[in-house]
């Protein structure tokens, strides 16, 4: 009977935070809009802070782009977006800002608005009312270089270019480098128009917000909180295993595992690989002393036939620490049987009797675990994957053993601690070594000596 009081109360306080949070808040995302016309909007007019612009006024708001002579308008639509990507990423990484293109334009437009705040449900149909609202000749735009986008000027022409998507399962890292993608397309095709001498307005905004309001932080943590097992049960998924008979000898995890191909193409592989498993596994290859993990792939995305990913790991004893070690040496990717891309992998090893886990395996400086390319065809390939597990060795009853971290315990900031650290410790030392070198003046009278005299004549 204890069981039922006891999950009573958890499930009444989230039923008291979802209502709660729904009716304090409503879902909004920032609008960011700039003309290389000018006066299209007043300056003057500002929104209180916390006002949700909605659809209505959203409709008047654009007026200025509907009415216009050449009217040539440009939708840049994003999957997630809020207000504080654009404060919090930008201060975060510094020379690394993310939005510098878009940053850059609006301070050159010769008119420009930012809406802190729009609501949802007025973006989420802006393709359909921006089609109804006049005699477009719509373009979606999917090749981001744009060398062959072609805009007939004398008649309204909406270009609708899909930015790449966040996706729900990327770091932190993964997004600040997929919102610096999209970033780098707004660029291009901006400067693409205007060095044809065409005008033409944009609108920047995505579907739905990327984080949660600051409003909501507190009653969505306490959500969080409650939820935490049953969300966690409902997204996570099984590892992927290989087996030889009736054992498993190789288990892998990623919660996210996804490449882009010539940095333009992007392939993402979780759901493929854990979810609906559509991947062959047959040629991995299982032993005392070397694991290959083979993982191919049909026509993952459209270009590309087929894609082999295989990681190879290793098994030696170290005389040093007298024991076994497992260590991941190298990831290859073959694309259609011909192109061979290989990387050597860093810091990822464990105990034979451990499984590996990093947090952020991939080619991007900004990660702990990387994979340097070994050869000339690597380099055009960018891996993602977040929190990998995988282990090929000692495995006992189809489960992941305890799990190393490839996170080393000098990290950098500790480093750096124990380095200023030695430093002060050094000038403390010093400075007490020369406080004890001090010595009395012996041209002052000694009182257990005999007293100076000072002729008066002289």
């Amino acid at each position: 009977m204890a069981q039922p009081h006891s999950a009573a109360p958890a499930t009444l306080l989230c039923t008291l935070a979802v209502l709660v949070q729904t009716s304090l808040s409503v879902d909004h995302v920032p609008m960011l809009l700039w003309s290389t016309q000018r006066s299209q909007w007043n300056p003057d007019t500002t929104m209180h802070e916390g006002h949700i612009i909605s659809a209505q006024e959203l409709t008047v708001l654009l007026q200025p782009v509907l009415t216009q002579k050449s009217r040539n308008l440009v939708l840049f639509l994003q999957d997630r977006l809020s207000i504080d990507d654009f404060t919090y990423l930008s201060e975060s990484y510094g020379d690394k800002n993310p939005f510098q293109n878009v940053q850059e334009i609006l301070q050159s437009s010769p008119s420009s608005l930012v809406l802190p705040a729009v609501d949802c449900k007025a973006t989420r149909y802006l393709l359909s009312f921006l089609q109804e609202s006049g005699d477009w000749k719509l373009t979606n735009v999917t090749d981001p270089n744009v060398s062959h986008l072609e805009v007939d000027a004398s008649k309204p022409n909406l270009l609708v270019v899909q930015l790449q998507p966040l996706g729900s399962g990327l770091t932190e890292i993964s997004t600040l480098e997929a919102i610096a993608e999209n970033d780098k397309i707004i660029g291009r095709v901006t400067m693409a128009l205007q060095e044809r001498g065409i005008h033409f307005s944009v609108i920047y905004t995505a579907v739905r917000p990327s984080r949660v309001s600051r409003r909501t932080d507190v009653i969505a943590g306490l959500r969080r909180q409650l939820m935490a097992a049953e969300e966690e049960e409902n997204s996570a998924y099984p590892p992927l295993n290989v087996t030889t008979g009736n054992d498993t000898c190789i288990l892998f995890y990623a919660r996210n595992f996804s490449l882009k191909a010539n940095s333009s193409v992007l392939i993402d592989l979780t759901n493929a690989t854990f979810i609906t498993q559509n991947v062959d596994i047959s040629a991995s290859e299982c032993s005392n002393s070397n694991t290959t993990l083979s993982l191919k792939y049909t026509n993952p995305v459209s270009g590309i036939s087929s894609l082999e990913i295989r990681f190879l790991m290793t098994k030696k004893f170290y005389e040093g620490s007298a024991r076994n070690w497992s260590t991941l040496d190298s990831v290859e990717i073959v694309q259609d049987g011909e192109k061979f891309a290989k990387f050597n992998v860093s810091v990822i090893s464990a105990p034979a009797e451990y499984s590996s886990h990093c947090q952020l395996v991939g080619t991007s400086n900004l990660y702990p675990a990387r994979l340097v390319p070994s050869n000339d065809e690597a380099k055009n390939w960018d891996v993602f994957i977040s929190r990998l597990q995988i282990q090929g060795f000692n495995i006992v009853n189809n489960t992941f053993s305890y799990a190393s971290d490839c996170t080393g315990f000098f990290s950098p900031g500790i480093w750096m601690g124990l380095v200023t650290s030695i430093i002060l410790v050094w000038i403390l030392t010093y400075g007490i070594h020369m406080i004890m070198q001090l010595t009395t003046n012996n041209r002052f009278d000694d009182p257990k000596g005999p007293a100076l005299s000072v002729p008066q004549t002289e």
